[in-house]
């Protein structure tokens, strides 16, 4: 593959540190209401929010990159299409973001999208 490691390791090292972001942010959140219930966890969703969405960026830009030849090769189980639809639903969705779909994001899939990033980490070598 001719695409530049270096440029692919540093995103996949951005989508690690906005998991664990999402992680230590959403960690006293026990269920999607609690977003609603006071002005902090709005602000925790709008954060969160963001957060998805730049990870959905990164992996966009490294799909474009490796002309989709690199994450569903390596990494078949994640739902990459998946991925970068939820970014392109919190940015083109405006006032439709749903704390429902954000919570199980943050408490059902970043594990194993975690798992993947580390993958890519550790094997792919800076140029």
């Amino acid at each position: 593959m001719s695409f530049s490691n270096h440029r692919i390791y540093s995103i996949f090292r951005q989508i690690r540190a906005a998991i664990m972001q999402l992680r230590e942010w959403n960690a006293d959140i026990g269920s999607p209401d609690d977003y609603y219930a006071s002005p902090d966890g709005m602000k925790i969703l709008a954060a969160s929010c963001m957060l998805i969405e730049a990870i959905g960026e990164g992996i966009k830009k490294i799909d474009d990159i490796t002309e989709s030849k690199l994450l569903a090769v390596e990494r078949p189980e994640i739902p990459w299409a998946d991925v970068i639809g939820m970014r392109n639903h919190i940015a083109h969705g405006y006032f439709d973001i749903d704390g429902d779909i954000v919570f199980d994001v943050v408490k059902n899939n970043l594990v194993d999208l975690l798992a993947a990033t580390d993958y890519f980490i550790e094997t792919l070598i800076p140029d």
